[in-house]
């Protein structure tokens, strides 16, 4: 437990308020976290903020947001909160490119945590 532990506040998380939401079960984290890679939310978004479709991409971050918050996600979870706020809003804006690019940086450190995490003993 120690080292996932360690990989897992190494990656920037709340160790412990993550695995009270997981019954302090590690196996079963990795289990939920492994289905991540799959999860078409970030892909969605860019393709939503391409097309200029501020609708479909606030429902896409939300969803991520939702996901990386309840995975403990917490630097996903804060790129995807920085794009929310103003899709929410259906703001026209310039930087959503960079919000994106943020958002999508986070989602692939998530899986470099994942493939991180699976290494370790639970």
């Amino acid at each position: 437990m120690g080292n996932f532990r360690a990989a897992f506040e190494a990656y920037g998380a709340d160790y412990d308020g993550t695995m009270r939401r997981f019954l302090g079960n590690e196996a079963m984290y990795l289990r939920v976290l492994g289905m991540l890679p799959r999860d078409g939310s970030v892909d969605r978004l860019g393709g939503a903020l391409e097309s200029g479709d501020l609708g479909g991409a606030f429902e896409a971050a939300h969803s991520l947001k939702g996901v990386a918050g309840n995975l403990g996600l917490a630097p996903l979870y804060e790129a995807a909160c920085a794009v929310v706020e103003p899709l929410r809003l259906r703001e026209e804006r310039n930087d959503y490119p960079e919000l994106y690019r943020a958002v999508r940086k986070e989602f692939e450190r998530a899986g470099l945590f994942l493939e991180a995490l699976k290494g370790e003993p639970t």
